[in-house]
């Protein structure tokens, strides 16, 4: 599920949208004469030291549309799910070395296709709604668990020189926030800013290119429960 990747990386110049920086005059408000590219940094380097968050993605790309909501850690302890619109979705919990996995039918079926029914039917039947225990080392495990790495998230949020400007006050979730946007071609990218406490990014957005995305981040250093499935949920592969 490499697709995911591009949620937090390759997306529409990616996390590079953090890189807000350049003009922006600093007109008063919440952060003062800051400028629209102090904001931004302020908010980057606040929000790279979050020990956990919740991240939720809403993206559409050329393979459909893509959404997910992981807790994450930097110890690597993290619980989501992902979906992949009508083709279903997958729940994750990764704690120490192991990802427990769980497949909805649609998602068996989707990734079934081609193959014999009775085999599909027969997998759908042993797998679906139940727990798989799988390796965190396993490559491909890793790919699903993208999201689990918030060291290697947090590592992206880098600040260049580009232009992002102060669009006025807005909310998100009941929290104030301030607006930072930038143009690049035909597509807007938006940030928000925590206006209250301390100054996280609290959304990133992109819209008017070819894979329009919306990530929202919360739960700043909340501490992410990631508990084993009851024994009897957990199907064991290697009967």
């Amino acid at each position: 599920m490499r697709l995911v990747t591009r949620i937090a990386v390759n997306t529409s110049c990616g996390l590079a949208l953090l890189a807000l920086a350049a003009c922006g005059s600093g007109a008063s408000g919440p952060f003062g004469d800051l400028s629209g590219p102090e904001v931004a940094n302020k908010a980057l380097a606040t929000t790279k030291k979050a020990q956990s968050l919740r991240l939720s993605v809403d993206m559409t790309t050329k393979d459909g549309p893509l959404k997910a909501d992981f807790s994450t850690s930097t110890s690597g302890e993290c619980t989501g799910t992902l979906a992949k619109g009508a083709e279903g979705s997958i729940e994750i919990i990764k704690t120490g070395d192991t990802v427990y996995a769980k497949y909805d039918e649609a998602l068996l079926r989707t990734e079934g296709k081609g193959e014999p029914k009775e085999e599909v039917d027969a997998t759908v039947e042993m797998l679906a709604g139940r727990w798989m225990a799988l390796e965190a080392s396993d490559p491909d495990v890793k790919d699903m668990t993208e999201f689990c790495d918030l060291k290697g998230f947090l590592k992206d949020f880098e600040a260049n020189d580009t232009e992002a400007r102060k669009a006025g006050r807005t909310e998100i979730g009941g929290k104030p926030a301030l607006r930072l946007t930038e143009k690049d071609g035909k597509e807007t990218f938006t940030l928000l800013v925590a206006t209250e406490g301390a100054p996280y990014l609290l959304q990133i957005a992109s819209e008017g290119g070819k894979e329009p995305m919306t990530m929202t981040l919360s739960d700043f250093d909340k501490p992410v429960v990631a508990k084993k499935p009851a024994a009897k949920d957990i199907i064991d592969l290697e009967q």
